[in-house]
């Protein structure tokens, strides 16, 4: 696994305008109608991350997700780690109401 170029990185932020670039790592935030429905997608998204072996740094709070992509080993942003954004979308299209 190497990391990627940050026009690859903001090439990707084109189509998934909802996640940025810090701190050499993809960030979003996402927003929820419960608190119990953050819980849910936080553990969909930890069954997803393990079977992937790729795991995000989540911080939850109430009605609120805050999900980070990295490569711990490489210190960046990997190929992996656009995948699991674009997988994260994707399950947060089950809790998003205005999808």
């Amino acid at each position: 696994m190497t990391l990627i170029s940050t026009s690859k990185i903001k090439k990707h932020l084109v189509v998934l305008n909802k996640w940025s670039y810090e701190n050499n790592s993809l960030c979003r935030q996402y927003k929820f109608q419960s608190y119990m429905d953050g819980i849910n997608f936080v553990m969909e998204l930890a069954k997803l991350s393990e079977k992937k072996n790729h795991h995000p740094d989540i911080i939850i709070g109430w009605c609120n997700v805050e999900v980070k992509f990295t490569s711990h080993d490489l210190g960046g942003v990997s190929e992996k780690c656009l995948e699991l954004s674009k997988l994260s979308d994707e399950l947060f299209k089950v809790y998003d109401e205005t999808s």
